[in-house]
């Protein structure tokens, strides 16, 4: 549900969602412009969800006019069309480096999906099913790679224990500068 408040000058858009996994009310900026409040079920006070806006508003226009200033030729905003673009090449790319990868762990999963993501690299389901996002293919393949081989190793530790950054550690001991650049990487990719 999308809301409109007004508030130091400037008209603030929100969507409004409701989300089984929220424990408290969350609020999120977009590199796009899209602001988000996410609530948990039974929350059901709008006012409440607006007031929390108003309280954050002046970190929201500060964020807002961050991405503003930040953007630039070196950060792409994705779309829609440019997921359908480079779905499939991202699903070849991905099936090759897991190939190659897992070559060394030899762990067995099942599926692997491309999605498009706006806040995670992938994931590995209990199932051993893996999901990428097709954003990765844009990373330098050192960090693609990184990626993979960290939603590999979740196929044995499903958390992000010491045994868990063991096992990346066999193929990437560099894994805490690798997460840094990631963190550098994804503030650019939009």
């Amino acid at each position: 549900m999308e809301k409109q408040i007004f508030c130091h000058d400037q008209e603030l858009t929100y969507t409004l969602k409701k989300s089984s996994r929220a424990r408290r009310i969350r609020l999120t900026v977009h590199r796009d412009g899209s602001i988000i409040v996410t609530t948990p079920f039974g929350f059901f006070q709008e006012t409440a969800a607006e007031r929390f806006v108003r309280e954050k508003s002046m970190w929201v226009i500060s964020k807002l006019a961050h991405f503003k200033n930040t953007r630039s030729k070196s950060v792409h905003i994705f779309t829609k069309a440019d997921f359908h673009k480079y779905k499939k090449d991202a699903r070849v790319f991905v099936q090759y480096r897991i190939k190659e990868l897992n070559t060394f762990y030899k762990f067995d999963y099942n599926q692997i999906s491309i999605r498009d993501q706006k806040t995670r690299w992938g994931s590995c389901s209990k199932n051993g099913n893996l999901s990428f996002n097709y954003k990765l293919l844009f990373l330098p393949q050192r960090l693609s790679d990184y990626l993979i081989v960290h939603e590999l190793c979740h196929i044995q530790e499903l958390n992000h224990s010491q045994k868990f950054w063991n096992q990346v550690a066999r193929i990437f001991p560099d894994y805490k500068q690798l997460r840094k650049e990631l963190k550098s990487q994804s503030n650019r990719l939009g």
